[in-house]
C-alpha cells in the first residue's frame, strides 16, 4: 500500500533513501544524510532537476546544447564526496570556477558568483539563501516575460558580460571546473547515468546521483504581477532563473515538454526505496519539477516508501507570501495522490504550528519540529543538525 513502511531488518541492509531536489537545498539534505553515518546505514540516491537554464549551466545548454545543465548534478556529487584528502582535493577541483582573465588572484572560491543581473566581479562571494536556489542561476542576467528572454528555444538567455574583460570574450570566464569536466563526460558516453557514476568514483561518492529525466527540460510558469510594467496582470515567465527571480505569485507551473522520458534509474530507485525524501529547496524550480515528470509523479505515488518534506527556513523570491502550510498545500495541488509520512521543520522558523501541523495532517503526515538552521541565527540549514534530526525518523525504531 502507498507510504506504508517496508520492513528494515536492523543492520541486516541499509536503508534505502531517494532525495529530490536541486542547487543548494540538495546538497543541505544530502550532507546531512551523510550526518547520519555511522548511526544509521543508508544507501543514497539523490535525483536531481534539470531544468537550470542559468549562469555556467545556461550557457553550457544554449552554447553546446548540453544533454543535462551540469551545475546541480556537480554540487549533489561535491555533497556526497568522500571526506579523505585526495577525493576532496577533486572536489576543490570541481568546484574551482574560472575567474576572468584580468583578475590577480584566479583562485575563486565555490560558490561565487554575481547577483542577478551583475557583472562578474572578482573577489566578490554571493551565498545562497535559506531555501537553495539553483546552483547557477544567479549567474544569469534576468529573462523577462514570455518572449523577452531571446535564447535558444526560449531557454538559454545567457548574461555574457560576466564571460567578457576589456570588451575581450572570455570563454571560460564563469565556468566551473566540474560542469565542464560533466558536460565531456556526456559526450563521451551514451548514457548519462554512466557518466554521473564515473564521476561519482572520481569523488568517491558515498551515494548516487541521477537527473530526474534523461535530458534537460525547460520550466515556465505564470505569475501574477510578474511584469513590474504590467500590474495586476498574469505573465507566463520562461526559464528556471525567470521563475526564480520573479516577484509575484506563482500560479501555475509547467515544465517543457510536459511528459519527458524519466531516468529508468530514478524511476526503479524509487520503486525500491525505503523512504523518499523532498525539500529543502527552491520550492517551484527545484522540488515541485520532479511532480511534473509523470513517470516519477506515477513511481512516488506507487512507492511502498515513506515520504518525509524538509521544510525550507525562509521564503525566496519564487514563494514570497506563501506561509509554510501554502507550501504543504502546492505539494498537493500538483499532484493530489501524493500522501507524506514526516514534515520537519525548523522549530524556530515554522512560524505558527497549528496551520502547518493541519496542513501536514491533510497529506497524511505527521509535523515534527527540531533545532534545523545554522547557530548563527541565520535561515540556513545545519547538515549536522539537520541530519541529528533525521537519524530518529529514518532509523529502523521510528
Amino acid at each position: 500500500m502507498p507510504g506504508a513502511a517496508r520492513p528494515v531488518e536492523g543492520a541486516a541492509r541499509p536503508v534505502k533513501v531517494v532525495a529530490f531536489g536541486g542547487g543548494h537545498g540538495l546538497a543541505a539534505s544530502l550532507r546531512a544524510l551523510r550526518h547520519c553515518s555511522p548511526r544509521l546505514e543508508l544507501e543514497i540516491t539523490a535525483v536531481v532537476t534539470v531544468g537550470d537554464n542559468g549562469g555556467s549551466s545556461g550557457r553550457l545548454r544554449a552554447e553546446r546544447d548540453a544533454q543535462l545543465p551540469p551545475g546541480d548534478l556537480r554540487m549533489a556529487l561535491a555533497a556526497l564526496a568522500d571526506s579523505d584528502p585526495a577525493h576532496q582535493t577533486t572536489v576543490r577541483l570541481m568546484q574551482h570556477r574560472f575567474a576572468p582573465v584580468g583578475n590577480p588572484d584566479r583562485r575563486q572560491e565555490p560558490g561565487e558568483r554575481p547577483a542577478p543581473g551583475e557583472a562578474w566581479q572578482p573577489g566578490r562571494t554571493v551565498r545562497s539563501g535559506a531555501a537553495g536556489r539553483s546552483e547557477d542561476t544567479e549567474q544569469q542576467g534576468e529573462a523577462g516575460p514570455a518572449g523577452a528572454d531571446g535564447g535558444k528555444a526560449g531557454w538559454g538567455n545567457v548574461d555574457r558580460r560576466i564571460a567578457s574583460v576589456g570588451g575581450k570574450h572570455d570563454p571560460l570566464a564563469g565556468h566551473a571546473v566540474g560542469n565542464l569536466l560533466l558536460l565531456g563526460l556526456l559526450e563521451l558516453m551514451d548514457d548519462p547515468v554512466d557518466a554521473l557514476a564515473h564521476a561519482g568514483r572520481m569523488v568517491g561518492a558515498q551515494g548516487r546521483v541521477l537527473p530526474m529525466a534523461c535530458h534537460a527540460v525547460g520550466i515556465e510558469a505564470d505569475v501574477r504581477d510578474g511584469d513590474p510594467a504590467r500590474p495586476g496582470d498574469v505573465v507566463t515567465l520562461r526559464g528556471q532563473h525567470a521563475v526564480a527571480v520573479a516577484s509575484g505569485h506563482v500560479e501555475a507551473l509547467r515544465i517543457v515538454p510536459s511528459s519527458p522520458p524519466a531516468c529508468p534509474a530514478a524511476v526503479e530507485a524509487i520503486r525500491e526505496a525505503d523512504w523518499l525524501i523532498f525539500g529543502p529547496g527552491s520550492w517551484y524550480t527545484s522540488v515541485l519539477p520532479h511532480l511534473l515528470v509523470p513517470e516519477l509523479a506515477a513511481a512516488i505515488v506507487g512507492s511502498g516508501a515513506r515520504r518525509l518534506v524538509t521544510m525550507n527556513l525562509a521564503a525566496d523570491n519564487e514563494t514570497l507570501g506563501l506561509s509554510v502550510a501554502d507550501h504543504l498545500a502546492t505539494l498537493s495541488w500538483y499532484l493530489p495522490e501524493l500522501r507524506l509520512d514526516v514534515v520537519l521543520a525548523d522549530e524556530k522558523f515554522v512560524g505558527e504550528p497549528d496551520p502547518v501541523h493541519q496542513a501536514a495532517e491533510a497529506l497524511g503526515a505527521r509535523l515534527v519540529l527540531a533545532q534545523l538552521a545554522v547557530a548563527d541565527g541565520s535561515p540556513k540549514h545545519d547538515p549536522e543538525s539537520l541530519g541529528t534530526a533525521l537519524v530518529p525518523l529514518l532509523g529502523p525504531d521510528r
